[in-house]
């Protein structure tokens, strides 16, 4: 049975993901020959993002797309995304058809790392021609012929704004729709690949965070909390709504930070979360028992900033619910908590109530 999710209270999931904004991109096609395309897989120089929709197709399916291709029947292309600082390209679209060639190549369907056994990739379910065939077992002709069969790739390069790369997310989002949907961190984690995402998901582990959280979510809710912080105690003053959008320009363009900001980001996390909780305690982002996005925001984002001051937190934890129950303040955490001017209000009244606790 599928574990499911502890709830998470985040207005911001109802916002209109349509993208802001238009954007200027270069696309070409590229036809590849299905040994050079496994080639490039091998290489790493077409790269399938490390989170991904899980492989789904059983060994019949796959077999099905090999058969097509042995038949010289078209099969759907692909869409890459060239990376502007690698010139690699990153699967959009296309990973079931693209790691079921791989599979065949490699000669093992879906290997999983750590497997003792793994299932020999023998064609199932075709033409008696090929029936049981592995790549190996092909005939000469029927292997050049899969070898030189054709896939035809559509590669886009988002040209403008320079300063981000947030169409590939809306291009993934809307070219992922079947199945499972997939939530923004799942975009974002399959999108910007980087230093930022692999620090985000170290810190996932973090004990105390771990203890305010609750539970891994199967869905990266909780990552995105803590890209939602780094983004917002970083760029507090820049934010403007909406804040998926704001969330996705921020992964894309801190993707890869120095050594020296990623042990810096790192090390506020934790200190900020092991004090939050040993003084506030697990429910310190629950004021109405449910974790609240907004309120997890602000006071991450509020005590971080003042995390080398003498502020007595023992009083200020004594007292916390005296700001929980403040009117305004609960409407900037519970109403259009990704307003620009809610944004604001929450952090001045939660920055007024803690300075009342500062020695």
């Amino acid at each position: 049975m599928e574990e499911i999710d502890e709830p998470v209270i985040d207005v911001e999931d109802g916002e209109e993901s349509s993208s802001p904004q238009i954007y200027g991109i270069s696309s070409y096609g590229a036809d590849y020959d299905v040994d050079g395309l496994v080639k490039r897989l091998k290489r790493g120089d077409i790269f399938i993002p490390p989170f991904q929709r899980d492989y789904v197709w059983n060994q019949a399916e796959a077999s099905r797309l090999i058969e097509s291709l042995l038949l010289g029947l078209p099969v759907p292309g692909v869409f890459l995304a060239k990376e502007s600082d690698s010139n690699k390209l990153s699967v959009i679209d296309g990973q079931q058809r693209l790691k079921s060639l791989l599979f065949f190549y490699e000669g093992f369907f879906n290997p999983k790392e750590g497997d003792t056994r793994k299932r020999v990739f023998k064609l199932k379910n075709v033409q008696e021609k090929f029936e049981g065939k592995t790549y190996e077992d092909l005939e000469e002709d029927d292997r050049i012929n899969l070898d030189d069969s054709i896939i035809h790739a559509t590669i886009i390069k988002q040209e403008t704004p320079t300063d981000d790369n947030t169409s590939i997310y809306h291009v993934f989002e809307r070219l992922n729709t079947g199945g499972r949907k997939l939530t923004p961190q799942e975009i974002r984690s399959a999108i910007y690949i980087g230093k930022l995402n692999d620090l985000i998901s170290d810190l996932n582990e973090h004990p105390s965070w771990r203890e305010l959280f609750g539970k891994k979510n199967n869905r990266l809710k909780d990552q995105e909390m803590i890209l939602r912080f780094f983004a917002i105690y970083t760029s507090l003053d820049s934010y403007s709504k909406p804040l998926k959008e704001f969330l996705n320009k921020f992964n894309g363009r801190y993707r890869n930070p120095t050594e020296a900001e990623l042990e810096r980001l790192g090390n506020l996390f934790r200190r900020t979360t092991d004090v939050i909780y040993e003084r506030i305690g697990k429910n310190a982002f629950r004021p109405d028992r449910v974790f609240n996005a907004a309120a997890f925001e602000v006071l991450m984002v509020g005590i971080a900033k003042r995390i080398d001051d003498d502020i007595n937190l023992e009083v200020f934890a004594e007292n916390i619910n005296t700001l929980y129950k403040n009117q305004e303040f609960v409407d900037s955490i519970t109403r259009a908590t990704s307003d620009g001017k809610v944004v604001e209000e929450r952090h001045k009244l939660f920055n007024d109530f803690i300075m009342q606790y500062v020695q």
